[in-house]
């Protein structure tokens, strides 16, 4: 879960909002307007778990050190989901249009104790993967394969249930009472991951080929077109717009690929890929399903585990996604992913 702060470090945080550098008197100065009996050892440890956070970064030297805003604070800070999501969309003050200082800001996207669990899980799989016999490692990845295609295909507003999505995928069941297309975009899932899990030393390094590759297996025959698109599209439940620019398209998407390629981290690259997928909106339709796969073609390039999603709440996952539309804040899409990384490890391949 996001790491809650409390009243004092909150205070402090909105002091540094107002710009600048301040000193340990200054802070303690303004705080005692609030807090009147707070003192100086209490303050330094709370600008000392922000500055664990990532939150706060320290400026000089013993009694000349001062403290700010990191520079990627707005985009890992806390926000409350609820009290945000409270106001209506078209009451919400947003970035409205694609930032494209967002691919400078995306570095060192986990706390120190972030990375530290997600290491620490993926070792756990790693040794579960190296243990288990062979065909039960088969038999995890079909069941993985099933629960992402369901999942997946439901955040999308397919009404397949999981069992009709494994008559389907295992037996091609296709269940009544559905549209056919919502067993194509099943199918296509399967088709995507399929191809991924045969192909993932080629994902080490990204390229735009390669997701417009994954993309098409994703999409076709739903009638979307191929490759980037060359319209204006619209996004529901909120008044971000994504470039309407097929160039500034390619080009966002080729500085996504720089971004990853140059990032060292396996689990940044997934999250940060995914996110910016989402964000760019490079094709037609498709861009969430695209991200979540791609991420996962990531984290199996690097012998990572990846993500069913099968527990994921659909509204809060577009709740996140949406969260850095309109904030450019990552802290919610993070937390989905710790706890969907967390959920996949305790829950498959295990011996």
């Amino acid at each position: 879960m996001i790491k809650l702060l409390n009243q004092r470090q909150e205070n402090i945080l909105n002091i540094l909002e107002q710009g600048g550098s301040f000193g340990i008197a200054k802070i303690l100065q303004s705080l005692r307007l609030s807090f009147k009996s707070v003192s100086k050892v209490t303050i330094n440890r709370d600008i000392k778990e922000l500055i664990r956070l990532g939150y706060v970064k320290s400026v000089g030297l013993a009694r000349a050190t001062n403290y700010k805003l990191s520079t990627h604070y707005n985009l890992i800070s806390p926000i409350d989901v609820k009290k945000y999501f409270k106001t209506e969309t078209d009451k919400r003050n947003v970035k409205e249009k694609f930032n494209f200082n967002i691919f400078s800001l995306l570095k060192n996207i986990f706390t120190k104790q972030e990375k530290s669990q997600l290491h620490s899980l993926n070792k756990i799989y790693q040794k579960n993967i190296k243990i288990i016999p062979t065909n039960l490692q088969k038999q995890e990845f079909t069941r993985l394969i099933i629960e992402l295609s369901w999942k997946s295909s439901q955040i999308e507003g397919n009404t397949y249930s999981l069992l009709e999505t494994e008559a389907l995928i295992k037996g091609k069941e296709e269940a009544e009472g559905h549209k056919k297309e919502e067993a194509i975009m099943i199918l296509n899932h399967k088709e995507a991951l399929d191809y991924i899990s045969n192909n993932r030393a080629s994902f080490t390094k990204m390229s735009v080929s390669k997701i417009e590759d994954v993309h098409y297996l994703l999409t076709k025959d739903l009638g979307i077109t191929r490759n980037l698109r060359k319209t204006a599209v619209g996004i529901i439940g909120t008044k971000y717009r994504p470039l309407d620019n097929n160039y500034q398209i390619k080009e966002a998407l080729e500085k996504t690929c720089d971004l990853i390629n140059k990032e060292n981290d396996p689990l940044s690259k997934a999250v940060i890929l995914s996110a910016l997928i989402a964000y760019i909106q490079p094709f037609e339709d498709g861009n969430k399903r695209t991200s979540r796969l791609i991420a996962n073609a990531i984290l199996l390039a690097y012998g990572s585990c990846p993500l069913s999603y099968r527990n994921v709440n659909e509204a809060e996952y577009k709740k996140a996604v949406v969260l850095f539309y309109e904030q450019n804040n990552l802290s919610y899409f993070k937390q989905l992913f710790i706890e969907q990384f967390k959920f996949t490890v305790e829950n498959y391949f295990k011996v």
